[in-house]
């Protein structure tokens, strides 16, 4: 049994003043203001339309993340539609076999310490399961019927493509106080990789 911590990678660094230019240049469209265009004009002209809410205009970029986190997290993820997702399968991906070495990966849970007696009884149970997911596949059990037992704690891979006004709806309800933990330990990753390469775009979230 491995125990790892929630990851984010940011998939294809980009270039973030390309970015920056191609909004400001569809934003202008509406405004028919292109000729304003100026070297330095994008931070000040996107600063501009999202606080004057016409967040439409920086739906013209995306940004592509591979998550690693537990599948409780993602159910809360795809939750959000307006974004691309492709997960690890259950289904399809046999733990007992192979690459996976005949272990199970679980999420390391952020609201224990190591020495709460809920960590210890949540590590006990999570031994268990890895357990007995391995006794079903020697007795015959597919992947597919097997996966039944496993638990939300289970680690997943999963690639997320979304454009910038999605992300900004994202992070507003994922970093608030009020978001699950585990969520809110994930979209606070998220939103450090964007608030770095596109402050214009994130930096008024402040979670």
């Amino acid at each position: 049994m491995k125990i790892i911590e929630p990851s984010v990678e940011l998939i294809e660094d980009f270039d973030a003043a390309a970015v920056m230019q191609k909004i400001e240049r569809a934003g202008r469209v509406c405004y028919k203001s292109e000729g304003n265009i100026k070297a330095d004009s994008a931070e000040k002209f996107i600063r501009g339309i999202i606080k004057r809410g016409h967040e439409s205009v920086i739906e013209h970029a995306t940004v592509s993340f591979k998550i690693v986190c537990d599948r409780g997290v993602t159910h809360e993820l795809v939750r959000h539609r307006l974004a691309s997702y492709s997960q690890e399968s259950t289904r399809f991906c046999d733990y007992s076999a192979g690459k996976f070495g005949g272990e199970l990966t679980f999420i390391k849970p952020c609201f224990w310490s190591d020495d709460d007696e809920n960590f210890l009884l949540w590590k006990a149970t999570m031994a268990q399961l890895e357990k007995t997911y391995l006794a079903m596949r020697a007795a015959g059990a597919r992947p597919e019927e097997a996966r039944s037992i496993l638990p939300n704690s289970l680690k997943t891979e999963i690639f997320v493509t979304m454009n910038l006004r999605e992300l900004r709806h994202f992070l507003k309800l994922r970093t608030a106080k009020a978001a699950h933990p585990q969520m809110r330990e994930v979209a606070l990753k998220i939103y450090q990789i964007l608030v770095e390469k596109l402050p214009a775009v994130f930096d008024d979230l402040q979670p």
